[in-house]
């Protein structure tokens, strides 16, 4: 436990992120931090599960409405009550989301502690970590807007850098902030490594709300005015809080850095050793994970042979790689890449030229989940559909009908308590039932196992738009 700061210490997770550079596997709406890269918990549920070690308060998360359900499910896992699910309306970078966490925690204690942290990074030394948070709580209580860098093990192109600079007064081994540089040329990275005044920018950060907004009014006066009528103009949603969208979509897109801590003298810098990485692309994965005596890794149903420094991650399909030297080769069910791991930092060049196509698998995974359970697509064809569903033990479905398809519901496993144009019955294992179009139905589990069936529409027109919801439990239109 970080002593003395513990309880006063609000963690605001920051769980935004376009799903881009760990494609196929992470996608827009399931970006990495939903991910178990590491262990059998997601990098978001890691971030968490640190931070209730650490003896912090219960978190505030900040998240994107399409990954409400996700975000919900994924603390409820971990038996996580956050203070907030905050959701955006749209995306508007760091400083706007920040801004937003800092109102609302300033209007019950504005001089609490906020340590802002992204959802997706990996700490693989959480004692240190800790230990860093706590010598930097005093500065931060005091009135500085603090920051973490992190010691530089290699001259990295992929992250952005901080330029130390002068000491903090009363805080030893911490300093002023000199300058942010962005991600730099191979040159660059090297100079300022072998410099050793340089660290790696970590994203997370630790001050007082009432010092962030007080600074952002200073340097960027009408964001703070849109979000802060964002935030009064709030709405509360089963477990989520709304943020107006009108004002919040007219805040500038900016992030934290540049609107804040490269502009304020109140910016300082705790460097640290923590075991750091945000992930940020197939070969930083590969270069953490526990590797082969020939470099090589293979997850799921996968084989090398006679190949080099390879790492190799499949969903389900058998992939096999033979005489291949620094490969990266990613199987889902429905895209596979294959990569030079020195080209792996461009994959989101394959992902806009997926979204300029127009193709799903740009943006969504297969399995696609909502607040009762997930749904998977297991083909399709000329007017027809079928999917597999999970409904989670005590949920249900919208009541809802369909203007241009038919569905038959085939029960798998589980029980099933069907509505139909008023009328209620179970349908059980291998038992199926017929509904037609148009017809006013509704599907839950009373059950106490997950309910699993097949659905298999028809009809003219199958997209998920053709719903109409007469009733729902978790506020959806």
């Amino acid at each position: 436990m970080v002593e003395g700061w513990g309880a006063r210490l609000v963690p605001v997770i920051l769980s935004g992120g376009s799903g881009t550079r760990l494609w196929p596997l992470s996608r827009e709406n399931y970006p990495k931090q939903f991910l178990r890269l590491m262990s059998d918990r997601s990098l978001l549920q890691e971030t968490v599960v640190r931070c209730q070690e650490a003896g912090f308060a219960s978190p505030m998360l900040v998240a994107s409405e399409g990954h409400r359900f996700v975000v919900a499910e994924q603390l409820l896992e971990q038996g996580v009550e956050p203070q907030a699910l905050l959701l955006e309306p749209v995306a508007r970078n760091t400083g706007p989301a920040i801004c937003a966490a800092a109102l609302l925690l300033a209007e019950t204690d504005p001089d609490r502690l906020m340590l802002v942290l992204p959802a997706d990074h990996v700490i693989t030394d959480g004692d240190a970590w800790a230990e860093a948070v706590r010598a930097a709580a005093p500065a931060a209580a005091a009135g500085l807007l603090m920051t973490f860098g992190i010691r530089p093990e290699r001259a990295e192109t992929g992250f952005g850098w901080i330029a130390e600079g002068q000491p903090l007064d009363d805080l030893p081994g911490a300093f002023h902030i000199a300058e942010f540089v962005e991600k730099p040329e191979r040159a660059v990275a090297e100079a300022m490594l072998a410099g050793g005044r340089h660290v790696w920018n970590s994203g997370m950060f630790l001050f007082k709300p009432s010092q962030l907004v007080a600074e952002m009014e200073r340097f960027e006066p009408d964001l703070v005015a849109h979000v802060r009528a964002a935030v009064a103009g709030r709405r509360k949603d089963t477990d989520f809080v709304r943020l107006a969208a009108e004002p919040f979509g007219a805040a500038r897109s900016i992030s934290i850095d540049d609107a804040v801590f490269a502009r304020t003298k109140l910016a300082g810098m705790m460097p640290c050793s923590i075991g750091w990485n945000d992930i940020g692309s197939w070969a930083a994965l590969h270069d953490i994970v526990e590797r082969d005596e020939h470099g090589n890794v293979a997850l799921g149903d996968a084989v090398i042979e006679r190949s080099e420094g390879c790492y190799v991650r499949t969903d389900g399909v058998l992939t096999a790689v033979l005489g291949a030297r620094d490969l990266v080769v990613v199987a889902t069910s429905d895209a596979i890449l294959v990569a030079d791991k020195a080209e792996v930092q461009n994959v989101k060049t394959i992902v806009q030229r997926l979204k300029k196509a127009g193709r799903s698998e740009a943006e969504s995974r297969p399995r696609q989940y909502r607040p009762w359970g997930y749904f998977q697509p297991l083909q399709s064809g000329h007017r027809f559909q079928v999917k597999r569903l999970m409904v989670k033990p005590g949920e249900k479905l919208s009541l809802q009908r369909h203007f241009h398809r038919s569905e038959h519901w085939i029960v798998v496993n589980g029980t099933a308590l069907v509505t139909r144009d008023g009328e209620q019955f179970m349908v059980r294992e291998n038992e199926s039932v017929y509904l037609p179009m148009g017809s006013v139905h509704r599907l839950e589990n009373p059950g106490c196992i997950p309910l699993n069936l097949i659905e298999v529409a028809a009809g003219s027109y199958l997209g998920e738009d053709d719903i109409v919801r007469l009733e729902d439990d978790y506020g959806r239109e």
